[in-house]
């Protein structure tokens, strides 16, 4: 595809960022979450267990008797995650189709590491702080909004490796300001480990605001988290469920699955996961069907699925991430694979299994600086 001229991109820009209030759904109606955390060993309620709605800025922590109680959650697609230090961290995917109060009780198990063959780095190796640089890349990202994220408490990480993977370890949830767009983050990472030709982690972080500092600075977090969202996947899901991909700048194409592909499985994939350069016009409709109910939508493909998004050129750190230093930026083009199937996504453009759709190209190569909260929407 050649690069596009500088009006066209800015006119595209200002459609997108314009039309996108035609996104914003009406307030949904909420439900509650209650119930009661205990050891799966002794049946004793535990205190102080860290209960919300992954990525989301809904949590709480269990009372003396081990209770929880989560309300105005919307209702719809979610993942309740629960942690706590010593124990086995819990993710429940659910789907909250009515508003009443849900009960779910968990059982948490004490947790056993068993790392196998690997030589862990720790903070007294020489290696550390590269190895610390390297995390940073992979996981916070190296957009321009990475640029002003920190990891606050770099100090309850430990790197290994075990063969040729680079593996990260977090015996605290990590403590994470992203200056860029105004949000403290504290991520529960269960699982990070990355090959030269992939990443993958698997984690639930839980947002909070911070407090501007001055009404410029609020106005320019809101801007910011508005460019975050406008191209990302969340953004895709949601013009697919208005029936808007080509008027918020998406356009959609099949791609054959290539033998030999090196994808990974989970959130994230790599650069480019098919070769060749064979792709086919696909109607954005064939990709939803109707779900379990109205509020629910299947979304069914084989192979791979590019999304092209008008609206933005790649930024130059996303050509030297995939090796393309040298050419000019083209539109913001991603891949989509369904790694379990089909899988539900209801009417706000949330996944009910997170993990069920892996991302690739410019989808894979914006993370965690970039992300903005499911109570994010378009408009407000």
């Amino acid at each position: 595809m050649r690069a596009c001229p500088l009006r066209l991109l800015l006119s595209l820009t200002v459609l997108a960022l314009a039309s996108t209030a035609a996104l914003a759904q009406p307030q949904p109606p909420t439900a509650a979450l209650v119930g009661t955390v205990t050891d799966a060993d002794t049946g004793e309620p535990l205190i102080g267990v860290n209960v919300f709605i992954a990525n989301s800025m809904t949590g709480t922590a269990t009372d003396a008797e081990g209770r929880y109680e989560l309300t105005r959650v919307p209702v719809g697609a979610l993942r309740l995650f629960v942690s706590m230090i010593g124990f086995e961290q819990v993710a429940i995917d659910t789907l909250l189709r009515e508003p009443r109060v849900y009960t779910i009780d968990v059982q948490l198990r004490p947790e056993v590491l068993e790392l196998g063959e690997v030589t862990v780095e720790a903070k007294g190796d020489p290696r550390w702080k590269e190895r610390l640089e390297r995390f940073t890349k992979l996981f916070i990202g190296e957009t321009p909004n990475a640029r002003e994220t920190v990891i606050v408490n770099p100090e309850v990480l430990d790197f290994a490796n075990r063969g040729g993977e680079f593996i990260a370890l977090a015996s605290e949830p990590l403590v994470i300001e992203n200056r860029a767009l105004g949000y403290r983050i504290r991520y529960f990472l269960r699982e990070f480990k990355a090959l030269p030709t992939r990443t993958q982690y698997d984690g639930e972080p839980l947002f909070e605001e911070m407090e501007a500092e001055s009404p410029e600075q609020q106005a320019a977090w809101e801007a910011r988290r508005r460019e975050a969202f406008i191209g990302s996947f969340r953004h895709f899901l949601l013009a697919l469920l208005a029936g808007q991909t080509e008027a918020q700048g998406f356009l959609t194409f099949s791609r054959p699955a290539a033998d030999g592909t090196a994808a990974s499985a989970g959130p994230l994939g790599g650069g480019n996961p098919v070769a060749g350069n064979q792709r086919f016009p696909l109607d954005p409709k064939t990709l939803l069907q109707p779900g379990a109910s109205r509020a629910e939508y299947t979304l069914d493909f084989q192979g791979f699925v590019e999304v092209v998004f008008q609206g933005e050129l790649e930024d130059e750190a996303y050509l030297e991430w995939i090796g393309e230093g040298r050419r000019r930026p083209r539109f913001q083009t991603s891949m989509i694979r369904l790694e379990r199937g089909p899988t539900t996504v209801d009417y706000k453009g949330d996944v009910l299994d997170p993990y069920g759709v892996t991302l690739f190209r410019y989808w894979a190569f914006e993370r965690v600086a970039d992300e903005v909260p499911r109570e994010y929407r378009p408009g407000r």
